[in-house]
């Protein structure tokens, strides 16, 4: 039984035995390396992805757990190292065991419409457990499924199709190529517009490995730290979720000197966010707050990453700053920031990680209390995979967080608000005292009223009272 977010509805869901989708023919049984991005500690770990579908008159004959049951078993062909198991060879290297064991599949029904979810259509999702079973013993990062799909029908003849990936598989925009070529089979294509590409040894550590550039993403903090987010407070984390649409953006631009309101939305929303959550959560003026972007790095290499790898292929470059730059001064500071630390990416600081990953034996990013991450995966293509329904009303993560870590990991997502506007929904999770003081600083950003003239004062009234 679910109960969905503010509203009194409840809802039961009904599922089938799990079972094994095995490659509808032969595979090749082999040991596949991965590469030295996608080893890292920190993406040994699941992630859950959830697209919601309308019913569609057409397809009312069609059981859409039998169409993608039958489909997954096609693309398996081509995505064979999917049906594996991670094995760890020395140094903590992980391979794929390609042996065709399969991934794990549930069919189910439940007894609600697509409508009935109202506006608990965005993450976070407090129902996930029943859309997403965690077969027990199926979430371990060794020698368990590499994915886990539950196709969930509903009354209205709509369906929830939600997904469970071994992060060190794939990021973003691999899973989203796997889930294309999953809607071609669905629609009868035998073979996937864009083949898959394994060539791990792209990202592979040089020989001798070298660290060449500065890496603050893994940088481990000094023992006398104090900031933390203690496990008291963690029993009370407050998971919500803040739209930003055209006048929200327009909002926090105006707070910029002319020179960066050319900035992009990401940018100018991760500083924001940044600047909002430090305040929140008052650490020591002293401690250094890290702000990681997800950066693509498929077209930074020369020649780029070949069309159809679906390795791991991002970096995340931090940004940093003590407690009382950040929100001492202005927008800007942690704007310029966050621009510089997006352009640091290149082929170099791309091979200078999986050295590091080589060297410091795949090491964890920095501090989980005073590092956040976000990604935008607003353009990965979540929104456009079509099982022969049409394309999803929403698509992406089911929340922040990484691992059980659920307040490191903010994800851009796009959504349409109950009111028809575009923008950006961005779930946010903090200890319930901080989430309230981040609500209202953001509120203050949208709605202060400043000219340009006054950009670069603004902030010497702010002050925490810690700092």
């Amino acid at each position: 039984m679910a109960q969905l977010s503010s509203d009194s509805l409840t809802f039961t869901v009904r599922r089938h035995a799990p079972e094994l989708i095995v490659p509808a023919k032969p595979t090749p049984r082999e040991l596949k390396p991965l590469s030295d991005i996608d080893d890292q500690e920190s993406l040994r770990f699941q992630i859950p992805i959830i697209h919601f579908y309308r019913g569609d008159p057409k397809m009312e004959n069609k059981n859409p757990a039998s169409v993608i049951r039958e489909a997954l078993a096609k693309v398996l062909v081509f995505y064979y190292p999917f049906a594996g198991r991670l094995k760890e060879g020395p140094a903590r290297k992980l391979m794929v065991d390609c042996n065709g064991q399969g991934v794990l599949f549930i069919e189910a029904e439940a007894d609600v419409t697509l409508k009935q979810f109202g506006d608990a259509l965005q993450p976070p999702f407090p129902f996930m457990e029943e859309l997403l079973y965690d077969v027990p013993g199926s979430s371990d990062v060794l020698a368990s499924p590499l994915l886990l799909i539950q196709v969930t029908r509903l009354l209205c003849g709509g369906f929830i199709f939600a997904i469970r990936l071994n992060h060190t598989m794939s990021d973003a925009q691999g899973l989203v190529q796997f889930l294309t070529a999953l809607g071609e089979m669905a629609h009868g294509k035998p073979t996937p517009t864009t083949m898959p590409v394994w060539q791990r040894e792209l990202l592979f550590a040089r020989e001798p490995p070298r660290v060449t550039c500065t890496h603050h993403e893994y940088e481990q903090e000094d023992a006398d730290t104090k900031f933390t987010i203690t496990p008291q407070e963690n029993d009370q984390m407050t998971q919500r979720s803040f739209f930003f649409g055209s006048a929200e953006v327009s909002a926090l631009r105006r707070l910029l000197p002319l020179h960066l309101k050319g900035c992009s939305k990401f940018e100018v929303l991760t500083a924001s966010i940044w600047r909002c959550r430090t305040i929140a959560l008052e650490p020591g003026p002293e401690d250094k707050m890290r702000m990681m972007c997800i950066v693509n790095a498929r077209k930074k290499f020369n020649p780029a990453l070949p069309l159809g790898y679906y390795g791991n292929a991002f970096s995340y470059p931090a940004a940093i700053s003590t407690a009382r730059d950040l929100c001492n001064k202005p927008l800007s500071y942690a704007l310029e920031l966050v621009m510089k630390a997006k352009a640091e990416v290149t082929e170099e600081y791309m091979r200078s990680v999986a050295d590091l990953m080589v060297l410091k034996g795949r090491p964890h990013f920095t501090n989980i209390a005073q590092s956040y991450i976000v990604s935008d995966v607003t353009k990965a293509g979540f929104s456009e995979v079509d099982f022969g329904w049409g394309k999803p009303t929403f698509a992406g993560p089911t929340k922040g967080g990484m691992g059980d870590l659920p307040h490191v990991v903010s994800f851009y997502v796009s959504f349409v608000n109950s009111m028809g506007d575009s923008g950006v929904v961005v779930p946010i999770c903090l200890p319930s005292v901080a989430m309230e003081k981040f609500s209202k600083e953001l509120n203050n950003m949208f709605t202060r009223d400043i000219t340009t003239d006054q950009v670069l004062q603004e902030y010497k009234l702010i002050s925490l009272s810690k700092l």
